[in-house]
C-alpha cells in the first residue's frame, strides 16, 4: 500500500479544521517509507529484508497536556485523532506554551548526488557487504570473526497543524559498519569502521581502504602494550572530537534535558564560561549534505545553525517549540522523531566544533610524556561525566609521537575537560557515521565533526603501573 499524497493534503486539512476546536494545538503526520536491512556475520546472513510501512501519528495539546496517537491504518486516523484529543484533555490542568512560528506550506526534498536506494537492487547490495566480508577477512587465520551490517531508508512524510502548515519532506539515508576481530591466544582485539551518507548509493563503494584499517587495526593491536593507566596531556583526533561534542556535551544542549533536571538547569545556564576563548561548538541541520541536515524540523520548524558556545561561553541550546517556549527562548528546529511510531523530541542534529588557529602537527609540541588519539570502538554518558575507547593510540614523548599502544579509554568530566582545552587544530573533519539514541529512538542520523584537540589532565584507562 503507498500513500495517495495529493489526497492525503486535503484529508488532513479537512480533519485538522473540523477539529482544531478542541485542542490548543493539533499535528498529524503522514509516512511512507522504504528499507533494507542486512546484517552479514561471517558467511552468514543473519538479516536480508526490504520493506514498505505506511502510517502515521496524531499530537494534540490541551492546556499544556499532551496525547499521542500512532497507526499503520489510514482508515484508523480520524479515531487516533479523536483518542489523542481526548487524552489531552484528561492531563491538561496549566497552560499550552510553544514558541510561536510562522506557517510553513512547502514541498522539500534532500538533494541527491547519487542513486536512491530503489534505484539499487537488492542483489547488489548483497553483493556489497559480501565484498567488504572479503576484504575483512584478508586470508589471515588470526581474523575470528568478521560482521558487516547495511542499512538505508527513504522516507516521505505529510504534516499539517492547526496553525496552518502544510509540509511535504523526503530524503534518503544510508549506514554500513564494519567490524573484525582477531584472536592469538588468549588476546582477542576488535577493529571497527562506520560510514553514512544522506547523498547517494556511491558513498558506499570504494571503501576498501578504510574497511582494511578496521581490519588492520585488529591484527596489530594483538602485538602492542597496554597503556599506563593514568593522567595525560592528551591529542585527540577530528573523528574522537566530534563523537566528544556530540556524547559528552551535545546532549547536555538539549533543552529538554535542562527543563527536566533543575540542577543540570542551573549548570547550563547562558553567559557562563565553559572553556577557553577559542572555543567554537555549533549545532544545526542548515549546514547542508550532511546525514543531520534537512530543510523543516518535524514540527515544521525551519532549521537553523545554534551557536551552543561562543567564544568559550555557553549562549545557546537546542529546543522544540514546547521546550523554547516555557523557556522564553527562540525554537531552533530541532523536535525530532525517527518516525510516524515517536513523538518529536528534542535531538541534535549536525554538531560541531569549528577550527582553531593552531596547526594540527603542532600539537604536540611541548608534551613530555602524553597520548595520541584517533578514531574510536564506542563510548558512553551518564549525564556529564563520559568514558570513550579509541581505535588506535600512541604515546608522545618529548613532543613527538612514539610507541603505539592498545586499550586506551579517555575519561572525565565534560565541563571539566572543555575547561581543559589548551589549543584547538586548524584541521577539520566530517563524520557521517552517527546513528543517535535517546528517550527509545535510536539510530536518528546525525552528524558531527571538529578539529584535533590538545586536552590537559585527560584520566586514560589501561594498565595499571606496579
Amino acid at each position: 500500500m503507498t500513500l495517495d499524497f495529493d489526497a492525503a493534503r486535503q484529508q488532513l486539512e479537512d480533519l485538522i479544521r473540523r477539529y482544531r476546536d478542541r485542542a490548543d494545538f493539533l499535528a498529524i503526520r503522514l509516512e511512507e517509507s522504504q528499507t533494507t536491512d542486512i546484517s552479514l556475520r561471517g558467511d552468514r546472513f543473519e538479516t536480508l529484508s526490504e520493506s514498505l510501512a505506511v502510517g502515521g501519528q496524531v499530537r494534540a495539546c490541551w492546556r499544556g497536556g499532551w496525547g499521542f496517537a500512532s497507526f499503520n491504518r489510514l482508515s484508523q486516523l480520524e479515531e487516533r485523532l479523536q483518542e489523542a484529543i481526548a487524552a489531552a484533555r484528561l492531563i491538561g490542568t496549566a497552560t499550552t506554551e510553544l514558541a510561536p512560528v510562522d506557517p510553513i506550506r512547502a514541498i522539500w526534498t534532500a538533494p541527491l548526488k547519487g542513486r536512491s536506494p530503489d534505484q539499487v537492487a537488492l542483489a547488489d547490495k548483497k553483493g556489497l557487504c559480501q565484498h567488504y566480508t572479503e576484504v575483512l577477512r584478508s586470508g589471515d587465520r588470526r581474523i575470528a570473526s568478521t560482521s558487516v551490517r547495511y542499512g538505508d531508508s527513504s522516507q516521505r512524510l505529510l504534516l499539517a497543524t492547526s496553525e496552518g502548515t502544510l509540509l511535504e519532506q523526503s530524503w534518503s539515508d544510508w549506514e554500513m559498519r564494519f567490524a573484525a576481530t582477531a584472536r592469538e591466544g588468549d588476546r582477542v582485539q576488535t577493529g571497527r569502521e562506520t560510514t553514512g551518507s544522506r547523498r547517494g548509493w556511491e558513498d558506499l563503494l570504494g571503501l576498501d581502504t578504510a574497511v582494511q584499517g578496521a581490519r588492520d587495526r585488529a591484527l596489530k593491536s594483538l602485538a602492542l602494550p597496554v597503556v599506563e593507566a593514568g593522567t595525560y596531556t592528551v591529542v585527540i583526533d577530528p573523528i574522537l572530537t566530534g563523537l566528544f561534542v556530540h556524547e559528552a556535551f551535545g546532549h547536555l544542549s538539549e533543552a529538554d534535558m535542562a527543563y527536566e533536571n533543575p540542577e543540570l538547569l542551573e549548570v547550563m545556564t547562558l553567559g557562563r564560561r565553559f572553556g577557553p576563548e577559542s572555543l567554537q561548538i555549533f549545532d544545526g541541520a542548515a549546514p547542508e549534505g550532511h546525514r543531520g541536515s534537512y530543510a523543516y524540523d518535524d514540527e515544521g520548524v525551519p532549521a537553523t545553525t545554534t551557536a551552543l558556545i561562543t567564544d568559550g561561553v555557553l549562549t545557546g541550546r537546542l529546543h522544540s517549540r514546547e521546550t523554547a517556549g516555557k523557556l522564553g527562548e527562540a525554537p531552533t528546529g530541532n523536535a525530532r522523531c525517527l518516525d510516524f511510531h515517536y513523538p518529536p523530541i528534542v535531538r541534535m542534529t549536525n554538531t560541531w566544533i569549528a577550527p582553531g588557529t593552531t596547526p594540527a602537527a603542532d600539537l604536540l609540541q611541548g608534551i613530555e610524556q602524553g597520548v595520541f588519539a584517533r578514531n574510536w570502538l564506542g563510548g558512553m554518558t551518564n549525564g556529564e561525566m563520559f568514558t570513550f575507547t579509541a581505535g588506535e593510540a600512541w604515546m608522545i614523548r618529548n613532543g613527538e609521537l612514539a610507541e603505539p599502544v592498545r586499550d586506551v579509554t579517555l575519561s572525565g568530566n565534560v565541563f571539566s575537560t572543555l575547561a581543559a582545552i589548551e589549543a584547538i587544530g586548524d584541521d577539520f573533519v566530517w563524520d557521517e557515521s552517527g546513528g543517535c539514541g535517546k528517550g527509545g529512538q535510536s539510530g536518528l542520523p546525525v552528524g558531527c565533526g571538529g578539529p584535533s584537540l590538545r586536552i590537559r589532565d585527560v584520566v586514560v584507562g589501561g594498565e595499571a603501573s606496579d
